[in-house]
């Protein structure tokens, strides 16, 4: 019998949540073969079988919380357990009872409501808190025995444990006319979307959060990409869009203006002397932030190429957790979506984030006369605690400036 349990998520990831089963309790299952899918805070991963056999036993659940080692289920090695581990118990039952039809009213038979709990059971169940009552007895005239209670201690320690949410976390919203109610539909939220959703509302109880807006013409940054994309595309086999020249002009901010890269660790600041830039991407699961790490480090054509292969196995639902950890920064564009302008929230522990928007031909003064511009807003939201007004707005203008002269980029200036 080989046990299915949880994997190591990864870097503070403790616990996964069931999201489908893809084999039954009793399905033969090949060495590797994708068992069960998990949903963990960050991505969703599938285990696969650790031998070849029977899926003799399924113990957690679609939709169980599990922790980090928890037992899954178990397989039956070989070809020859066809059925679940229940269904030979209950084939040999008729069998048994025809050798020896004494035998199955003796097993059958509960014990006496009185009958005295063995010491070492009792103890047991004083220390583990588990009502021996409530455990199936193997011993004589089916009491319990040691052994059972062991395994009943084994199965509460191996079963999915629910997450406990504080009372002041729980929305409870009253309860829809029935007209209404008839009309709604009522969907579990995904794991994904319950960490997000307290992520966000964490970064702003903690945080000192504040959102700084310029705006930044793209004209120039356009020509270049107009004029080079389809030499870019043919070289490097990746499009040339515009997040790797934000990339470019942020880490060159950041190197200018530091605080922005730096996190608040208890009573220390740990300013950080690598630039490790989250893209955020939308999927339809919810949002994640892949990392593209050392970008100080990488040209446009690489880490447009790594977006574009994160922004690819984000919506497949492909990443891998360690590649959305260890971010200093993060640039989010809601302009792919039409968002004109908003406040984006920061992505804890870190301290600055960078909105791009919506490009949009608006009338600008230009030397003196009124000339049609493309233009973007840009928001950067950062940690008051960490980031001076100052800085924060020397940021934006340093990034600013990269892309209204993208030359500055190539010259490090």
């Amino acid at each position: 019998m080989t046990e299915i349990r949880v994997p190591t998520l990864g870097e503070s990831v403790t616990e996964a949540t069931i999201g489908r089963w893809f084999k039954k309790a009793g399905d033969p299952v090949a060495v590797d073969e994708p068992l069960v899918e998990l949903e963990t805070d960050k991505v969703t991963i599938e285990v696969p079988a650790p031998t070849a056999g029977t899926l003799s036993e399924i113990i957690a659940a679609d939709g169980a919380t599990v922790a980090v080692g928890a037992l899954l289920g178990q397989i039956t090695e070989g070809a020859g357990a066809a059925k679940p581990a229940a269904a030979p118990a209950k084939a040999a039952a008729p069998a048994a009872a025809a050798a020896a039809p004494a035998a199955a009213p003796a097993a059958a038979k509960a014990p006496p409501a009185d009958a005295p709990l063995a010491p070492s059971v009792r103890k047991l169940s004083a220390e583990t808190g588990i009502d021996a009552s409530t455990v199936p007895g193997s011993g004589k005239d089916g009491r319990v025995t040691k052994g059972d209670m062991l395994a009943a201690i084994e199965r509460a320690a191996s079963a999915p444990t629910p997450v406990n949410q504080p009372a002041a976390a729980v929305q409870v919203r009253a309860p829809s006319p029935a007209d209404d109610a008839a009309r709604e539909e009522r969907v579990k939220m995904t794991r994904l979307r319950q960490t997000i959703a307290r992520r966000l509302k964490d970064v702003q109880n903690t945080a000192a959060m504040l959102t700084t807006f310029n705006e930044v013409d793209m004209t120039n940054v356009m020509a270049l990409r107009a004029h080079y994309k389809d030499a870019f595309e043919k070289k490097h086999g990746a499009k040339l869009g515009f997040m790797g020249f934000f990339t470019k002009a942020v880490v060159q901010a950041l190197k200018d203006i530091p605080a922005v890269n730096a996190e608040i660790d208890g009573s220390d600041l740990i300013y950080k002397n690598y630039y490790h830039i989250g893209v955020a991407v939308g999927t339809d699961k919810g949002l994640v932030v892949p990392v593209v790490r050392d970008c100080d480090h990488k040209s446009i054509s690489d880490i447009e190429k790594s977006i574009a292969d994160f922004g690819r196995r984000a919506r497949d639902g492909q990443l891998k957790i360690d590649e959305m950890q260890g971010g200093t920064f993060t640039i989010t564009n809601g302009g792919i979506y039409g968002s004109l302008m908003s406040t984006p929230i920061l992505n804890a522990p870190q301290s600055g984030i960078l909105g791009m928007h919506k490009i949009q031909e608006r009338p600008m003064v230009v030397g003196g006369k009124i000339e049609v511009r493309p233009m973007m807003y840009l928001a950067l939201s950062y940690d008051h605690r960490v980031i001076d007004g100052k800085e924060a707005v020397t940021f934006l203008v340093r990034v600013k400036e990269s892309l209204e002269d993208p030359a500055r980029l190539v010259l490090d200036l």
